[in-house]
């Protein structure tokens, strides 16, 4: 053979291998639907949008479509949570309201159930003669009312037919207004006459009459027998204990 015929058959054979390599280059670069793909692209996009779980967990971060009208949706609910806040709180504040507006109805119950005064209309008076101290009556008004009333002053006591009431000792005077509730008693202490003698113009009466400050008086009975009385007369005001009504 001779050398012209070894360089073009050395020729031939370098072309057809160059044109089986460009073959082969474009069926590995070829994706099968024409499109060439860049290997380190593809890799970058799989990094940035993962398939599978991970991907799922990204959508759920970062919803798109309804993940923006949610958060747009948010931003109203935000707007519409704060409208019922302050429905809420409006709602509180007409609560606030009615409640003030409660208070002073309470206010004006309670002007109008103010304590009444107690008389003869509203409760029971007794008069019992005790052995201690000497000569003394104990009288006893009992509520028999269903409001609360205030025993005011002193009892106006008016023995018999005496023109005159007895006067009362102001030290006995309470440092609180007696006040009863329905069923309660307040008392108050009567020195009939001297325990030495030294009382003058006495006698014996065997009926009482009990004034209040305010309205009906009372008719306690007396005993049978009477009580002795003298010049020495004296009530004490009404007293929230029984002992504090005895003890002058």
């Amino acid at each position: 053979m001779s050398a012209r015929t070894a360089r073009t058959a050395r020729t031939r054979f370098l072309a057809a291998t160059a044109i089986t390599l460009a073959a082969l280059t474009l069926t590995a670069c070829n994706d099968g639907n024409g499109v060439r793909g860049e290997g380190p692209s593809d890799t970058s996009a799989s990094s940035a949008q993962p398939s599978g779980p991970a991907a799922d967990a990204s959508s759920t971060a970062k919803p798109a479509g309804n993940g923006t009208a949610s958060s747009t949706g948010g931003s109203g609910g935000s707007t519409g949570g704060s409208k019922s806040t302050s429905t809420a709180a409006g709602s509180t504040q007409g609560s606030g309201k009615k409640n003030g507006t409660g208070s002073k109805t309470g206010s004006t119950g309670q002007a109008g159930t103010r304590n009444v005064a107690c008389d003869g209309s509203t409760t029971k008076t007794t008069a019992t003669a005790v052995s201690r101290p000497l000569n003394h009556l104990l009288l006893t008004v009992t509520n028999t009312g269903t409001r609360n009333c205030d025993l005011t002053g002193y009892p106006i006591a008016r023995f018999a037919e005496a023109q005159s009431v007895p006067p009362v000792a102001e030290e006995t005077h309470p440092q609180a207004v007696v006040t009863l509730a329905p069923g309660e008693s307040g008392y108050a202490g009567v020195l009939l006459s001297a325990a030495d003698g030294s009382g003058t113009n006495g006698y014996t009466a065997k009926t009482l009459e009990i004034g209040f400050d305010k309205g009906r008086s009372a008719t306690p009975a007396l005993p049978a027998k009477g009580v002795y009385i003298d010049d020495k007369l004296t009530v004490t005001y009404w007293q929230q204990g029984l002992d504090d009504a005895l003890a002058y």
